[in-house]
């Protein structure tokens, strides 16, 4: 990735965890704060912000609403996946709907997920 960094998505970083939707806080606060595998919230990667991002693992967690439906959106989704991909980056996407019916359900899914990236678990 070219630059990890971009400064100019800062401003905007701050404000989505500052405005957390009622799921992304839901996951953060009742699960992804204390997950023993260090989570950032509100990541900059490149020129985008991934609502979750677990470095040592290299998965990003996208919470996906209604909006995330629309054509336009679907297309930006799908190209920063591929943008993430490159960089070796797990992209996978959680429906607000999920968070909400079936909290431990997806608490459970990331819990595998991320067990099956960490290095230690590569291989063997």
């Amino acid at each position: 990735m070219k630059r990890k960094h971009n400064k100019s998505l800062v401003p905007y970083a701050k404000e989505l965890r500052k405005n957390m939707t009622k799921e992304e806080k839901h996951l953060w606060y009742d699960f992804l704060r204390l997950y023993p595998v260090r989570f950032s919230r509100q990541k900059i990667l490149g020129k985008y912000i991934a609502d979750f991002y677990c470095a040592e693992a290299k998965l990003v967690i996208e919470l996906d609403g209604s909006q995330h439906y629309d054509s336009d959106a679907k297309e930006y989704d799908a190209e920063r996946t591929v943008f993430l991909e490159q960089y070796g980056i797990e992209v996978i996407r959680v429906i607000n709907s999920d968070v909400n019916r079936n909290f431990d359900g997806v608490c459970c899914y990331i819990d595998k997920i991320v067990q099956s990236r960490l290095p230690l678990h590569k291989g063997g």
